[in-house]
């Protein structure tokens, strides 16, 4: 009789040779993604000394929190914390409001105009007025230091609107609005009642998108703000990472302890980093589950 136990060994042995090498191509992305990581928060809770005098800290050999001592008693850090956390609650809030208003009506085949619209929607994605004619834009509507430059410039993104529309039309079925329709149920309270609630995958990706870009969005104040009342905080680590502008933080001047307060500065500046980035590492794991059925069911169903 023939054998054929070879054959499937070569395939079972195939099989593990491919796990193995994806296990390890695995590995090393997450230790290239982890490292950067972890030596920032370990160099935040380093002596600033050692950092000077180290390239390299696994683990801090004299831990301490002075850094972000240091980082929470600056009044401009805690005002631009507070700004940015406004900016994001508000603006994502608005942003989420204006992308389901324009992604439902879009999802419609009913809809008059509805190519027309997109084609004129989509447009914007690939050309723009420019920084110029957009700053005299936002000039001329007198939003100029207001946190409304910051919020409506970026109030809306047709690519997050083409991914909302594609899950409403491909999830949310006619028959189920004609039922609707029948029982009496309005377009707007068919919209709160009943797409949205089954809509919630695609709503809360879209939500992390916005949240993400507000969080780390300082071009638009610092092309529309100019008070330092309203500067975010990712402006505020700007200048302290790129201008050297720690301020009262560490209360530079022009002393002998110039040099040690510039060593101070080393882990300060990590501690910022780690402070600016926490918000997302935290948030982020409650939603990374919808992101596979938010963005896959249009391509599974389409």
């Amino acid at each position: 009789m023939p054998k054929y136990s070879s054959g499937l060994t070569d395939h079972a042995l195939g099989d593990r040779v491919f796990r193995a090498c994806a296990l390890t191509l695995l590995a090393l992305v997450i230790l290239l993604i982890f490292y950067p990581l972890w030596t920032v928060v370990v160099a935040s809770l380093s002596n600033p000394m050692e950092l000077y005098q180290k390239t390299f800290l696994f683990l801090p050999t004299q831990w301490t929190l002075d850094s972000y001592k240091m980082v929470f008693r600056d009044k401009d850090f805690m005002m631009g914390l507070a700004n940015s956390v406004f900016y994001t609650v508000a603006g994502t809030t608005l942003n989420v409001i204006l992308n389901i208003c324009g992604a439902y009506p879009l999802s419609k085949r009913r809809l008059k105009g509805k190519n027309t619209l997109m084609f004129l929607f989509t447009f914007t994605m690939f050309f723009s007025g420019g920084m110029i004619p957009t700053y005299v834009l936002v000039s001329r509507l007198g939003l100029l230091d207001t946190v409304w430059a910051i919020l409506l410039p970026s109030a809306i993104s047709m690519y997050n609107i083409i991914i909302m529309r594609t899950y409403f039309q491909t999830t949310i079925p006619q028959e189920l609005e004609d039922a609707a329709a029948v029982d009496g149920c309005t377009n707007f309270r068919f919209l709160l009642k009943i797409v949205l609630p089954l809509s919630l995958p695609v709503v809360m990706v879209v939500t992390l998108y916005y949240g993400v870009s507000r969080w780390n969005d300082y071009f638009s104040a610092m092309m529309y703000v100019t008070h330092r009342n309203l500067y975010p905080l990712q402006l505020v680590l700007r200048e302290i990472l790129l201008q050297n502008l720690a301020g009262d933080m560490l209360h530079t001047a022009t002393d002998a302890g110039y040099a040690d307060r510039m060593i101070a500065r080393m882990g300060l500046k990590y501690a910022v980093i780690v402070i600016s980035t926490l918000p997302i590492l935290i948030v982020f794991p409650f939603v990374q589950r919808f992101f596979a059925k938010g963005m896959m069911i249009g391509a599974v169903k389409g």
